[in-house]
């Protein structure tokens, strides 16, 4: 078989995965979908049985204070107005990107706010979001090996609550029902970095770019619908 045969073949294999393309920007929408619904859904009074109707929707008196407060919170101006903006964004925001509508402009602020979250919340706690208990295979050896010095810390981090979870088990071995206890998983030390936020914020960027998905979107029938020229829009 000729390098020419191949090339031909290889061409023929690009044509027909591109009928296909639509899937990983469905996929990245489906995972993100619910977590931004929740999100949302989490800052809003719709839990308060004490409260009805529109008023529900706005945003609890508790993240509220938890925007504008300095000493405690994220030390915000204007936390009422923020925080119900931001509900509105996560969780309609959320819906859109369920059903690939207006994909790439909603995209837009969910990506400030994973900015925003990764920043003022999770930043001083670093990269993790669940503390690695094992340094000699923790991803933090990576940027050793690149010369970044604070990564040090990190694996000394997991060291330490390497020590620490097994205090706990002990513990819990000596005084609880470890059957019960540890049915439903293992307990872990929740360190709140920003490794979830950006994560979110590089799928949201890919969306941006490749837009909701061709045949698995509002956009992509909008676009046909209205005889857009076939440029990713959808």
């Amino acid at each position: 078989m000729t390098m020419q045969t191949l090339q031909h073949y290889y061409q023929c294999f690009l044509v027909q995965l591109k009928s296909y393309d639509g899937i990983p920007a469905l996929l990245l929408r489906l995972y993100l979908a619910p977590v931004f619904i929740m999100a949302g859904f989490s800052k809003t009074q719709l839990l308060s049985e004490e409260v009805t109707g529109f008023s529900a929707l706005m945003a609890d008196p508790n993240i509220i204070a938890w925007f504008g407060n300095s000493d405690w919170g994220l030390g915000l101006p204007f936390p009422a107005l923020l925080a119900n903006l931001v509900i509105i964004v996560e969780f309609f925001g959320g819906w859109l990107l369920l059903i690939g509508a207006f994909t790439r402009l909603i995209s837009i602020p969910l990506m400030f706010t994973m900015i925003i979250a990764a920043t003022s919340v999770h930043a001083e706690n670093g990269w993790f979001a669940i503390t690695p208990t094992n340094s000699e295979i923790s991803a933090a050896n990576v940027a050793t090996w690149l010369g970044v010095d604070s990564a040090q810390t990190s694996l000394d981090n997991s060291n330490e609550t390497a020590e620490r979870l097994e205090r706990m088990r002990e513990i819990l071995a000596e005084h609880g029902n470890t059957e019960w206890l540890y049915e439903k998983g293992n307990i872990v030390v929740l360190n709140n970095g920003i490794e979830f936020s950006t994560t979110y914020f590089i799928m949201l960027l890919a969306l941006f770019f490749i837009g909701a998905g061709r045949y698995t979107s509002v956009d992509h029938y909008i676009a046909k619908r209205f005889l857009i020229v076939e440029r990713r829009f959808s």
